[in-house]
């Protein structure tokens, strides 16, 4: 390895090794390794005319601070209460009612934001402090509160899905559609696992709602239950882009809170525009200091030796599949999910595609697979969210969390080695 690439790497790992912000860490390794390598390609005036050049041209990220702006919206008014309201009305009188009523609100939730941390910060406390008032254990509330936001990115719109559609050229609507039965199906994971715990555990049933009762809630609901179905039929009937959607679901998100909710003022909206602005800011400094540094990985030819290395250990597509998982998970313990994105899926994208793996089915697949680093110990950031919203341990949710971490990497599988799970309505509706 010569020296320029060996300091690339070296820095990287200095990266994490000291809990340097990732971005910086990006940007100080391709300019160290431009300063070694000077030449044509790797001059120093390559880092920013990457960074800036990339960003001009990639029109998908429009798409981004929009559904930051839509799950921020979403956060702030009465709407997380009323889709709450809605989903114990529907599953809360079932035995461990509340814990299936923190899976069914997810799984709506998630069709507004496209963001775990958005439906763990905004939806958690509430969730957690209801299970905690009817004698749910912390541990158990916290880890289903982490495992279910796992549905957030899977589940339409996802802003995962909109950076891999970025590096890979998947078409974004498909990755959108893809996702859908996956999502669906770890929800029912977890349902499942949430009957089985509550029978042992004694855990009680929630009440039950009178016919007129339950009608005025799903009243209530119906203009929050609308956004995902605005947005995915949009997209699918050509009425709208993705990134477009991304602008109705922050316009339509605005329109409910301020009217029919009544939720949301003027000054409540300048602190959601801040907000939105900082992590966008934020964003925008990771994806252009990770375009320098693919930059960097593309010429030293790093994908190539890295599909080498893993060919050498086996020729075998369904246990390549299984190697690239395991390697995803554990990037996943210990990494940033928005580093995994930039920097370690373009590594892996030239062996997917001349393994003839679909671009849309693996893309669903590792968007779930970094879902469930981000509530994998000893960095998973769901779990310090609602460990710190609600003041428990964090082993404490580290025990409860390990067995919904098996149920979900067995969906993990099952629609690793089963692609119709995943490409069935992506075909069927074109």
């Amino acid at each position: 390895m010569e020296l320029p690439l060996f300091v690339f790497i070296l820095c990287f790992i200095i990266t994490f090794v000291i809990g340097m912000p990732i971005a910086l860490g990006m940007m100080m390794s391709s300019i160290f390794y431009c300063l070694l390598a000077p030449g044509p390609a790797t001059g120093l005036q390559m880092v920013a005319t990457q960074f800036l050049t990339q960003l001009d041209v990639k029109f998908v990220l429009i798409a981004v601070p929009l559904f930051v702006f839509a799950a921020n919206v979403m956060n702030s008014g009465e709407v997380t209460n009323r889709i709450f309201n809605f989903a114990d009305a529907v599953v809360g009188r079932w035995r461990g009612g509340l814990g299936h009523v923190n899976v069914v609100a997810s799984i709506i939730f998630s069709g507004m934001t496209g963001s775990a941390i958005a439906d763990a910060s905004g939806l958690g406390l509430m969730e957690i402090e209801a299970m905690r008032r009817h004698g749910y254990s912390d541990g158990f509330s916290c880890a289903i509160t982490a495992a279910s936001a796992t549905i957030g990115p899977i589940f339409p719109p996802s802003i995962p899905m909109v950076f891999y559609a970025m590096l890979s050229g998947a078409s974004i609507g498909k990755l959108f559609i893809g996702g859908m039965i996956p999502g669906i199906l770890v929800g029912i994971a977890l349902m499942i696992y949430i009957a089985i715990i509550a029978g042992k555990r004694g855990f009680p049933r929630g009440g039950s709602y009178k016919w007129n009762e339950f009608l005025k809630i799903t009243f209530n609901a119906i203009p929050a239950l609308l956004t995902p179905v605005i947005l995915i039929g949009g997209i699918y009937t050509g009425i709208v882009t993705p990134t477009e959607a991304g602008a109705l679901a922050g316009f339509y998100a605005l329109i409910i809170s301020f009217t029919f909710y009544k939720a949301l003022g003027w000054k409540e909206l300048k602190k959601i525009i801040i907000d939105t602005a900082m992590t966008t800011g934020k964003l925008t400094l990771i994806v252009g200091a990770a375009f320098s540094f693919s930059y960097i990985i593309s010429i030293e030819k790093i994908p190539a030796m890295f599909a080498s290395l893993l060919l050498g250990i086996t020729t075998n597509k369904y246990l390549l599949l299984l190697l690239i998982n395991i390697i995803f998970l554990i990037l996943g313990m210990v990494i940033d999910t928005m580093a995994i994105t930039l920097v370690f899926i373009p590594m892996v994208l030239p062996l997917v595609k001349s393994l003839g793996i679909d671009l849309i089915h693996f893309g669903v697949v590792v968007v779930l697979n970094m879902m469930i680093g981000l509530s994998t110990p000893p960095f998973g950031m769901l779990l310090f969210i609602t460990s710190g919203i609600s003041g428990t341990p964090l082993i404490t949710v580290i025990k409860e969390i390990l067995p919904m971490l098996v149920v979900l990497i067995i969906v993990l599988l099952l629609i690793t080695y089963i692609p119709e799970i995943v490409l069935f309505l992506p075909r069927t509706m074109g």
